[in-house]
């Protein structure tokens, strides 16, 4: 596919829609691909790209989509192109999954909607990937108006990018920059090079931020999981899988490890 002009943003049509006709044509979409790649392995690129008028709104999370009879671009709703694609091979959707993101990161819409959508794996490794894939399209996505997860709230792309990829600046470019699009910059550049060391001390850094975040009522053993020295300790014993999904140190993933670090605690 042709690089999009920098003056547009373009989505897939299958993503605009009332939410119903959408769903429909999202699994065809799902389906077109699965044949694809049954025959070479690849994916095709969509069909038709439609440019997103300056008066209409792209709706990111589905949170905030009460009105799902009215037609809308839903970016959100591109994960039903993939459940149904990995139908053709059920056993290989990790694969297809990557396939999927990787194919189609190359694409504003795609860089996007994975930049936002939380998706594991979360190292930091694949976060910077997704960041910089992100700051390709900069100049594209910058046409969009965006609304995330707080209603009537419409966003610029600064305005939706530090609302639900803040997270990474604060962990990565906590020094802050001459603007959001540069400490995002500087934020992936970290993250993709960064060594194991390097990830666990920017996690210790961050823990003050973190923790005070921590549902009390899910800890039996605040004293061991809310201790920095304790977090030391622990993330030492990690083996690389565990380390990886919390080396991004997006703040629900280190949550997740100390939740799963107090039930282990239960057993000893």
């Amino acid at each position: 596919m042709h690089s999009l002009p920098a003056t547009t943003l373009q989505l897939p049509s299958f993503l605009h829609g009332p939410s119903i006709a959408i769903k429909s044509k999202t699994k065809a979409e799902g389906r077109r691909c699965g044949k694809q790649y049954q025959l070479n392995g690849t994916l095709p690129q969509p069909r038709e790209l439609r440019r997103v008028a300056p008066n209409e709104v792209v709706f990111t999370h589905d949170v905030v989509d009460f009105q799902d009879q009215l037609p809308a671009w839903r970016l959100y709703m591109l994960p039903e192109v993939m459940m149904t694609l990995y139908d053709v091979d059920e056993k290989n959707h990790r694969h297809l999954g990557n396939l999927y993101e990787t194919t189609f990161r190359e694409t504003a819409w795609g860089a996007l909607f994975f930049a936002l959508s939380g998706r594991a794996p979360e190292s930091a490794e694949r976060i910077a990937l997704r960041l910089q894939a992100v700051l390709r399209f900069w100049d594209s996505l910058q046409h969009g108006r965006y609304l995330h997860k707080k209603l009537n709230t419409f966003m610029t792309l600064e305005e939706l990018m530090t609302d639900a990829c803040g997270w990474a600046m604060d962990a990565w470019s906590p020094e802050g920059g001459a603007s959001v699009c540069a400490r995002f910059s500087v934020a992936a550049e970290r993250m993709a090079r960064a060594t194991r060391e390097e990830c666990a001390e920017t996690i210790l850094r961050q823990l003050p931020r973190i923790l005070p975040f921590a549902d009390r009522h899910r800890i039996t053993h605040p004293q061991v999981v809310m201790d920095s020295t304790a977090w030391r300790e622990h993330l030492a014993t990690l083996d690389a899988a565990e380390f990886e999904r919390i080396s991004a140190v997006r703040p629900g993933a280190v949550l997740q490890r100390l939740y799963i670090w107090d039930r282990q605690l239960d057993l000893q």
